[in-house]
């Protein structure tokens, strides 16, 4: 039987594209960890042919599994998956990630602690154990700026150290501009007041903007590393790395052009130009790398699970 609706506290979203069988892993460890009780799953899929959805059913038939038939696009996919929940808590979850047992009462104490709380977002780790810098300013100042100069040279520089603020110590939690959507936790309430995710970004930076729109509209968005996520990243995006660098460089204009306004407006041309030349720059040098190193493969399941057990 799968979850009663009507009285979970807290509800996940997975939005999967072609994950393979990380798809089974990541939706595993969210119903392992009943630390905030039971959790409704809704695993939605983006048109994937990989057979990660056929493994889940077998796996976990009692998961809801929406199927458009066609790749929506990830906002609108997290959107159609939020409907189909109840709960006041609601979390949007790539389907490489795998949440540490323990998690959800953390971030369910940090959401009844401040009613001004709209977003929450974990520590994120790397299978290795590495830290992933999930909390970060917003776009368009300076530090972000000098970041996308020159963070693909120059990874130390104190442009790219402030916008991902590896200078702050990742174990304190604190209020941000924005957390990184490979998991993120919403107060119902106030994803609704600002009309969910803005279905326009089809790939990459409909986090940034749907935090943007909930610190507009008078909430927070909060950093809380008690509870802790392991990102495999980019494994569904990996097939098509040059459609991913090219979508995550048009919806970083797509964000300046609906957030920039005033007298920064009159850059935005500017800013389309630099973030064309930088996303042909990007493509040039990936092409480059994938040809000159033999193909790695992918990761397999326990290689990853294990790192949470």
């Amino acid at each position: 039987m799968g979850t009663d609706r009507s009285v979970a506290r807290w509800a996940a979203v997975v939005v999967n594209y072609c994950s393979g069988p990380l798809l089974v892993d990541g939706v595993e460890a969210l119903l392992s960890d009943d630390s905030a009780g039971a959790v409704d799953v809704v695993v939605v899929d983006n048109g994937s042919d990989d057979g990660s959805i056929d493994a889940l059913r077998a796996r976990r038939p009692e998961v809801t599994v929406i199927r458009p038939g066609v790749n929506l696009g990830y906002a609108r996919a997290a959107n159609l998956g939020i409907a189909a929940t109840r709960a006041p808590i609601v979390a949007v979850f790539n389907p490489d990630t795998l949440l540490r047992a323990g998690s959800a009462v953390r971030v369910l104490d940090a959401f009844a602690a401040d009613e001004h709380i709209a977003i929450v977002g974990p520590k994120i780790t790397n299978p290795d154990g590495t830290i992933y810098p999930s909390a970060r300013r917003a776009p368009g100042g300076v530090a972000a700026v000098g970041h996308a100069i020159l963070g693909g040279i120059r990874p130390t520089n104190r442009y790219t150290a402030a916008y991902r603020q590896t200078d702050r110590d990742p174990a304190v939690a604190r209020e941000v501009d924005w957390v990184s959507g490979a998991a993120l936790w919403f107060r119902r309430e106030a994803l609704d007041r600002v009309g969910g995710w803005d279905e326009r970004y089809f790939l990459f930076l409909e986090d940034v903007d749907v935090a943007a729109a909930v610190r507009a509209a008078g909430w927070t968005v909060r950093y809380e590393p008690d509870a802790e996520v392991v990102h495999v990243v980019g494994t569904s995006r990996a097939e098509a790395p040059t459609k991913s660098i090219v979508a995550h460089h048009r919806s970083a204009y797509q964000y300046a052009e609906k957030w920039w306004t005033g007298p920064r407006r009159a850059a935005l041309p500017l800013v389309g130009g630099f973030l064309a030349v930088r996303a042909a720059l990007i493509v040039g040098a990936s092409t480059i790398g994938r040809r000159g190193r033999t193909a790695r493969p992918a990761p397999s399941r326990n290689s990853v699970a294990d790192r949470v057990a």
